[in-house]
């Protein structure tokens, strides 16, 4: 991987929350349960926030952040202080470069399609409301 390529690893275009959080936690040498009890959550806790399904709250974010030595904005976004990402002799072979970019590209399709959903969700449950008054 190209060294700017290896920049942008964990940027919010590359990654998730989830992303970042796995990689810093991985970094620390820390097992999904090491950092679960050191938070104070369930296991199952931690791995929905890895696997995208939740998120922590402002308190256990802080905290996280700092037991992983990443910054608060780079768990959120990617930017500010936290990983490198993962460095590696040469570029990348053109065909494996160009499923890297669809890859990207189809996870930016994602994310837009799954915030389009929440938009539609949170529309249809105040029509559900108005029904209901």
């Amino acid at each position: 991987m190209a060294e700017d390529e290896a920049a942008g690893w964990f940027s919010e275009a590359t990654a998730t929350f989830g992303d970042r959080m796995a990689g810093a936690r991985e970094a620390a040498g820390l097992s999904q349960e090491d950092l679960a009890r050191r938070l104070g959550v369930r296991l199952k806790t931690v791995q929905a926030w890895e696997d995208d399904l939740s998120e922590p709250r402002a308190n256990r974010l802080q905290m996280m952040a700092g037991m992983l030595n990443v910054s608060l904005r780079w768990l959120l976004t990617g930017e500010g202080e936290g990983l490198e990402g993962p460095t590696l002799p040469g570029a990348l072979p053109g065909k494996a470069r160009d499923a890297l970019a669809e890859l990207s590209r189809m996870r930016a399709q994602m994310l837009a399609l799954a915030k389009e959903m929440g938009h539609l969700e949170k529309r249809m449950r105040g029509l559900m409301r108005e029904d209901v008054e």
